[in-house]
């Protein structure tokens, strides 16, 4: 096998002009140019992670060397809040703060305070959720809960300790991400789930113990594809392990059957353990399957990432983002805010799950120009 070649292209430094449209329609729900509208806002607030997950942040390129964003290139908590605001008001519903990971952003107790805070033109809350590796989630699990954030999803890889500590990269136990859990049921955060990404030959032997541990416990456990995401992680077909082949280990052990999408535009496929009578018992639970590889869901994307120095990517494979961070430094008004969005959004076409089995086998170019998965959420 040859030397591992990672291509170092830094997309922090570059980003798309804010265009605005006289056509562009400002207010209400706002609806792409393939007619899905805008109802998921993801929200980067930190660069940083403590883990080094090669399908993620590869330790050979964020290693002590690495320059990460200063504390001034962030959005501050109140611009996050007030970009927020604006998305809500054109039809975001759910917000999804992630990372890097979140939890090492400093008093972000206080960000989930003032996002909670927020309603619909209808007066409704929105629905506040954390995606986190779960390594600080059991001190700050009710911290988090009181600040009035609803439910978190954590990352977890393997029950198998010496599996999960190799793809942490940084030895980390899984005993205290199984705490972290425990801790957020306690706290109240829930439903929680569980993501776990499957790489074949790497810890594709964990699906059925985690499908074991988590069963009947009111834990959705989701399995993702390893994707092509950004330029560094090292990403080969032959290391993905399809969904099918997940749900046919899993149906080797359990009784399963199709559960309905329980939202539009949701990115899992559901599947719950059946009872005796070969229905579904949800006191068993369900799983889901995140299968951008395989099962493309670019058809009801409703999703947004807003990156934590106001980069706006419409995809989580896009090369760059829009220059929001400028447009709120620069003194812009709501109105002009809304202008902005609206023509983001409303010319948004993206559909790279759907179109990467058309694309050439050496797609290392493009590959090259992806932004990472740490630096927009996931």
């Amino acid at each position: 096998m040859g030397e591992r070649v990672i291509p170092l292209v830094d997309h922090r430094t570059a980003a798309l002009a804010v265009p605005f449209s006289a056509g562009a329609v400002t207010s209400g729900v706002l609806v792409d140019a393939r007619g899905r509208p805008l109802r998921d806002l993801r929200i980067s607030i930190t660069d940083r992670c403590n883990f080094r997950c090669s399908y993620c942040m590869p330790k050979e390129v964020f290693d002590s060397n690495y320059h990460y964003l200063p504390h001034s290139a962030l959005l501050s908590f109140e611009e996050i809040t007030r970009l927020a605001s604006r998305f809500v008001a054109h039809g975001v519903r759910k917000l999804r703060l992630t990372g890097g990971e979140p939890l090492l952003r400093k008093g972000m107790e206080a960000l989930v305070e003032q996002l909670a805070a927020l309603r619909t033109p209808e007066g409704q809350p929105l629905d506040i959720t954390l995606t986190t590796n779960g390594s600080l989630l059991a001190r700050k699990a009710a911290a988090l809960k009181a600040a009035g954030l609803q439910r978190v999803t954590v990352s977890l890889d393997g029950l198998d300790d010496v599996t999960f500590r190799s793809m942490n990269d940084v030895d980390f136990p899984v005993a205290s991400v199984l705490a972290g859990i425990d801790a957020a049921r306690a706290a109240g955060l829930g439903p929680i789930k569980v993501n776990m990404v499957v790489k074949r030959g790497t810890n594709d032997d964990q699906i059925v113990p985690m499908a074991r541990h988590f069963r009947g416990t009111g834990i959705v456990l989701r399995f993702i594809e390893f994707m092509d995401v950004g330029a560094t992680n090292g990403w080969r077909m032959q290391e993905v392990m399809p969904s099918d082949q997940v749900l046919e280990r899993l149906r080797s052990e359990f009784a399963m059957v199709p559960l309905p999408a329980s939202q539009v535009g949701e990115t899992a496929q559901r599947w719950g353990y059946a009872g005796a009578d070969g229905l579904h018992d949800p006191a068993l639970g369900e799983v889901g399957f995140i299968s951008s590889v395989t099962h493309a869901f670019c058809g009801d994307c409703n999703r947004a990432r807003l990156s934590m120095e106001g980069k706006l990517f419409l995809c989580l494979f896009a090369s760059q983002g829009y220059d929001l961070r400028t447009l709120l430094r620069d003194g812009a008004d709501d109105a002009a805010i809304d202008a902005a969005l609206a023509a983001i959004w409303q010319g948004r076409s993206d559909r790279y799950s759907e179109l990467r089995a058309s694309l050439p086998a050496d797609a290392s170019g493009s590959a090259a120009r992806r932004v990472e998965m740490s630096y927009i959420g996931g």
